[in-house]
C-alpha cells in the first residue's frame, strides 16, 4: 500500500513512518522545500517536496498514493491566528481536495482533543460540540476538523478524524523536554489543587489509533478520541516525571486564577513588545495544567479495536529514558529552537 504522511518528519510523524514500514506499507513524506530529511532519507522514505500552504505544489506528491495521514500543523509558536489558519484550515484543505483530484481511497486527518474546550467537568465524546479555548491553535484547528466534516458530508471526501490528547514520549522535544527541563531545574509549579486530571497519551498509542482508523473502511466518516483513560493527575504526573529525571517533586501550588491573570497579562505585554517570541506564560498554559480534561474512547474501542498498551506512567518512564539520553549533564531549552511551522502531529 502506497501511504502518504503530511508532517512526516515531525515528532509524531516519524513513528508514524516507522510504523508503516514495519508493516510494509511503502511510505512518501511530504516535506518543505529546504526541510532537513536525513532521517527519512536513510530509511528508504519517498520523500517529496511541497507545502500544505501552497495547492500547487501537492498535486504531484499524493499522485499514485491510495491512503493519506494528514498530520502537518503549526502548534506551539507565538504567530497570529491568521498564520495558523494558513496551515491547519487553508492547508488542511488544500490536502482535502488534492487527495480528492487524485483519488486517494481514504484520508486520516489529526485533530486534537482541545477542539472541546478546556475543563468540561466530565469524559467528553466525539458527539460534544467544538468550543475551543480561545488561543490560535485549538481555534484554528477546530475549524479544520469542522472543514474535514464538511468535506466528508459535501464533497464525499473518504476521511475519519482522530482527536488525541496531548502526545508524549521518546523524540518530544516540545513538550515532555519541557516539562522536564523545568522540573530539573526547580522551575515547576503545581496550578491550583493538583488534583485535576491530565489529557496525555503515548506516543505508540497514538499511532495505534492512526493506523487502526486508516485501516478499517467502515470508520470513514466518523471521528474518534485517541487518549489514555487510566487518570494521571497534574501532581501525579509531575512527580512521576521527577522521579524519572532525579528531581525533586514540585511541592509549589499557586492559584488557577492568578496564574490565568497573569497570562493575559504577559500575552498583552508580548504583544505591545512585538518581539515575536512567547511569553513564559500564558492563558492556554494556564488552562491545560489547571482545568480537568478528560475525554471519552468508548467509540474507538468498540468500533476501532483500540486499546491503550502503554500506561501514563510507563510511558513517562520511557519518555524520560530518552530524554536523560539526550541530554545526560543538564538542562536545554527545548523551546528555543522550534522553527515556525513545526510539522507536527500536535498534538496540542
Amino acid at each position: 500500500m502506497n501511504v502518504l504522511v503530511t508532517g512526516g518528519n515531525g515528532f509524531v510523524g516519524r513513528h508514524v513512518v516507522a510504523a508503516l514500514q514495519e508493516r510494509g506499507d511503502r511510505v512518501r513524506v511530504l516535506a518543505l522545500p529546504g526541510e532537513e530529511t536525513s532521517w527519512l532519507e536513510t530509511r528508504g522514505v519517498d520523500v517529496r517536496r511541497g507545502d500544505v500552504r501552497q495547492p500547487e505544489t501537492l498535486a504531484e506528491p499524493v499522485r499514485g498514493v491510495q491512503k493519506l495521514i494528514h498530520l502537518a500543523a503549526m502548534m506551539d509558536v507565538w504567530r497570529p491566528i491568521r498564520d495558523y489558519r494558513t496551515v491547519n484550515v487553508s492547508g488542511t484543505e488544500n490536502v482535502c481536495r488534492a487527495a480528492l483530484t487524485a483519488g486517494v481511497r481514504h484520508l486520516v486527518h489529526m485533530s486534537s482533543s482541545s477542539v472541546y474546550g478546556m475543563g468540561n467537568g466530565r469524559p467528553v465524546d466525539e458527539d460534544f460540540p467544538l468550543a475551543p479555548f480561545k488561543d490560535p491553535y485549538p481555534v484554528s484547528k477546530a475549524e479544520g476538523d469542522a472543514l474535514v466534516q464538511h468535506m466528508i458530508a459535501e464533497h464525499g471526501l473518504p476521511a475519519v478524524i482522530v482527536r488525541p490528547d496531548q502526545i508524549f514520549g521518546p523524540g518530544d522535544h516540545l513538550h515532555f523536554a519541557h516539562m522536564a527541563d523545568r522540573i530539573a531545574r526547580g522551575r515547576s509549579v503545581i496550578v491550583g489543587s493538583g488534583r485535576n486530571a491530565m489529557p496525555f497519551v503515548y506516543v505508540s498509542d497514538a499511532v495505534q489509533g492512526l493506523l487502526l482508523a486508516l485501516d478499517n473502511e467502515r470508520a470513514l466518516g466518523r471521528a474518534f478520541n485517541i487518549t489514555n483513560d487510566e487518570r494521571l493527575t497534574q501532581q501525579e504526573l509531575l512527580a512521576a516525571i521527577a522521579s524519572e529525571v532525579g528531581a525533586e517533586t514540585p511541592r509549589l501550588h499557586l492559584p488557577f486564577r492568578a496564574l490565568y491573570i497573569a497570562g493575559w497579562l504577559a500575552e498583552r505585554v508580548a504583544g505591545f513588545a512585538g518581539s515575536g517570541r512567547r511569553p513564559p506564560i500564558t492563558r492556554l498554559g494556564a488552562a491545560f495544567f489547571g482545568t480537568d480534561n478528560r475525554y471519552s474512547i468508548d467509540r474507538a474501542r468498540r468500533e476501532l479495536g483500540y486499546r491503550p498498551r502503554v500506561g501514563l506512567r510507563e510511558g513517562v518512564r520511557l519518555a524520560a529514558l530518552w530524554y536523560r539520553h539526550r541530554n545526560p549533564s543538564g538542562t536545554t531549552s527545548a523551546r528555543a529552537t522550534t522553527p515556525a511551522v513545526e510539522w507536527v502531529a500536535g498534538e496540542r
